[in-house]
């Protein structure tokens, strides 16, 4: 398996995937300084919290290995290499442009609280992004252990101040104020947004809200005025008194914690989706059924990862972290989606909640595509258990996606188990989606649908739900485990 491609925003070394260890390449320069850091009250703490990636040294015999696999010598040779540590592997890595509001406020608050803890180690973030964190189930793991740098105890700057506003505090702003997606934000805008971006977004009144007047405008106004070639401004400006240095920037954080928790989203948001789960159109026995079937072929496979695809609020997918997997949790519904990570974090399960449409799932980004991968090269032969409940009419009739096409996703992303409902297009809402056009699947039924599945997998066993047009399926991938 070929390594992935290599990090290379930092001259302090690079990061990369392979043969499934996450390595880190150090430049003979920055060893030093990184390991005093690992070795930190705040690296310890945040470590045993499992809120920072853990991270060893590899003894020289194992990066002589390295240097002569055929693969990684351009690695070595791409800076001066001094050392190669490795860091534990986060199940499932994710991106800014897939997380609801909620995962973002919660990446925002541990890179503040990581900020201040080094602060009393005598390190500085050196930059504040929320590409450096993947999230461990609902918690976020800050990733990018070299982001840390000694700092001068007379320096009262956070040199990261203006990125993590735009990282973190203004896409927060402009979906809570306007519904601007995250996906919207981050998929065309990697380091965010600008103050000038938003500020086009205010009207008169809303320019001068306080929240809006420090984040927004005054900066704006500023930057109109700013002579962009005074070199002043990138001088550091250091003082004699160390501890007013560390008070002004332990005040500054303090201003930040506040920012940011006042556009924490608020757990009552609502959508078209969010309610679903209260007023879908199935009655007690029937939901009572579909529970009992997922959880008895949850129980016969037992699926260590499971995706689960339209996941709505969650409630399938904490019945499989409960049975003890590791869960995915996509849909395309960000209040979903939050709604989802909220349960988890409350009731402590294992599942990490993504805003993901299938139909359209997110692209390779970066660099030659290369910096984040897609949603579908990450979730090929990642799962040993895929949930699709509720969902596949939606694909076929709102997406017009081929019977065949979602079964064999399905297929490419499972190793071995697929609980899939099948609904009739006699449903009340398999109506309500065609409007008007049920002519177009007049030939689907259960037998079609059965035939779709045999060349990718095997029926173990159905279940037509009581009083509905809906039939359950447990379906064993050909070729797989179990």
């Amino acid at each position: 398996m070929p390594p992935s491609a290599p990090s290379f925003r930092d001259p302090a070394g690079c990061c990369c995937s392979f043969n499934g260890r996450v390595l880190r390449f150090v430049a003979t320069d920055a060893i030093s300084e990184f390991e005093q850091f690992l070795q930190t009250n705040c690296a310890r703490q945040f470590i045993a919290r499992k809120q920072f990636v853990s991270t060893r040294r590899l003894n020289e015999d194992e990066t002589a290995a390295l240097r002569e696999s055929p693969e990684l010598p351009p690695v070595f040779h791409a800076q001066p290499i001094g050392a190669v540590f490795e860091h534990e592997r986060i199940p499932f890595p994710s991106y800014p442009h897939e997380w609801p509001p909620e995962m973002l406020w919660a990446a925002g608050r541990l890179t503040l609280e990581l900020a201040q803890a080094a602060l009393v180690d005598g390190f500085g973030l050196k930059d504040a992004t929320p590409h450096n964190l993947l999230f461990r189930g609902s918690e976020p793991v800050f990733i990018d252990a070299l982001s840390f740098e000694r700092r001068h105890p007379g320096d009262p700057i956070w040199k990261p101040h203006a990125q993590f506003v735009r990282t973190f505090l203004l896409p927060l702003l402009a979906n809570r104020r306007w519904g601007l997606p995250l996906a919207e934000i981050f998929t065309t805008r990697r380091d965010g947004l600008e103050p000038e971006d938003v500020y086009r977004l205010c009207g008169p009144l809303e320019k001068i809200k306080p929240r809006t007047l420090s984040l927004v405008s005054i900066p704006t106004w500023l930057s109109r005025r700013a002579d962009p070639d005074d070199q002043k401004i990138y001088q550091p400006h250091l003082l004699a008194n160390t501890e007013k240095a560390r008070f002004i920037l332990e005040s500054l954080f303090k201003r930040l914690e506040r920012t940011l928790d006042s556009l924490k989203p608020v757990a009552q948001k609502k959508s078209v989706w969010s309610d679903y789960m209260a007023t879908h159109s199935y009655d007690d026995p029937a939901f009572a059924a579909k529970e009992k079937f997922v959880s008895e072929a949850l129980r016969e496979f037992k699926p260590a990862r499971v995706l689960d695809a339209g996941a709505n609020t969650g409630h399938f997918s904490a019945l499989a972290a409960q049975a003890g997997a590791e869960v995915v949790a996509v849909d395309l519904d960000a209040a979903c989606a939050g709604a989802i990570w909220r349960r988890a974090r409350e009731l402590k399960l294992d599942i990490l909640p993504l805003v993901v449409n299938l139909a359209h799932p997110s692209p390779a980004l970066g660099w030659r595509n290369a910096e984040c991968p897609s949603f579908l090269d990450r979730a090929t032969g990642a799962f040993d258990g895929v949930l699709m409940l509720a969902l596949i009419h939606h694909l076929l009739v709102t997406e017009r996606i081929p019977l065949e096409e979602i079964l064999r996703l399905a297929y490419e992303v499972t190793n071995s188990l697929l609980v899939i409902e099948f609904v009739e297009p006699k449903d009340e809402m398999f109506r309500r989606l065609t409007r008007g056009r049920e002519a177009l699947h007049a030939s689907l039924n259960a037998a079609v649908f059965e035939q779709a599945c045999t060349p990718h997998f095997e029926i173990v066993r159905s279940l037509a739900l009581p009083g509905t047009q809906r039939r359950m399926y447990c379906l064993k991938r050909k070729g797989g485990g179990n």
